[in-house]
């Protein structure tokens, strides 16, 4: 992966569900590019076995502004706290609507308490946090960009994840209608797509090459290898940046090619 520079100082960006994984990589890469990072999660410590320091803490010892607000995205008034904060950095610049919850089992095996749940935090999430957002910025009347985190999922149906699938092909139509209603108002809406990435949801690289070969979604990726959190961060920040002030309503795809087959 090469390095790639973009510049958000001055500029407050929150994401959701940063203390692990793919936000917490979305988060860092922000930290890095300058900007102020909210990391809107239900708890600060990471998951990840090899992070030493919460999300906040690190970004702040690499020389950023880190900030954590706990934030339970099932509930759509948590967006409250984690908004009034951003005020206290001039307001929402940058929302990206990460957190997710996964399950996976036959159909008659979920119970309505399983599928509330992820439908709650997947789907809900991402809905009452571009709500929440939607109403900052237009306040603000400044434009702004919302990046939610979507998924190969969201098109292509798997066996034994339905509630999953469901809730990420919800996010798609989200950001789509998200999109087209937000434009008059300069706030453009997208998405980034991961295809099978090696993070706490899939276990270790090695577990995650062996579900990519033997697994529902089972076809060759042609770049030949699963993604990482640090392969997903970059497209956001992309998709954030000056660089894609013509893009909205786009599902961007970072999956190796594997949809392409």
């Amino acid at each position: 992966m090469g390095d790639v520079n973009f510049d958000f100082s001055d500029e407050a960006v929150i994401v959701t569900g940063g203390s692990s994984g793919i936000g917490r990589a979305i988060a860092l890469e922000f930290g890095k590019a300058g900007a102020t990072v909210l990391n809107a999660d239900i708890r600060s410590e990471p998951k990840d076995t090899d992070a030493e320091l919460p999300t906040h803490e690190r970004i702040e010892a690499d020389g950023g502004e880190g900030v954590f607000v706990e934030t339970d995205v099932s509930e759509p008034n948590a967006f409250e706290a984690v908004i009034a904060k951003a005020r206290e950095f001039g307001g929402v610049d940058v929302m990206v609507n990460n957190a997710g919850w996964f399950t996976r089992g036959p159909i008659e095996s979920v119970s309505p308490d399983e599928f509330d749940r992820i439908l709650d935090i997947n789907a809900g999430g991402v809905f009452f946090g571009s709500k929440a957002v939607a109403a900052d910025m237009r306040e603000r009347d400044n434009g702004g960009v919302i990046v939610n985190t979507a998924s190969i999922s969201s098109t292509h149906a798997q066996a034994d994840q339905i509630p999953y699938d469901a809730t990420k092909g919800a996010i798609k139509m989200i950001t789509q209608g998200a999109a087209l209603e937000l434009a008059d108002d300069d706030i453009r809406v997208n998405a980034v797509a991961p295809g099978h990435i090696a993070t706490e949801f899939g276990a270790g690289a090695e577990q995650k090459e062996e579900s990519v070969a033997e697994g529902d979604l089972a076809k060759p990726i042609p770049l030949s290898r699963p993604g990482y959190p640090e392969d997903i961060a970059p497209a956001v920040l992309y998709l954030a940046s000056d660089a894609a002030d013509y893009i909205t309503g786009e599902m961007l795809y970072v999956d190796g090619g594997w949809q392409t087959f």
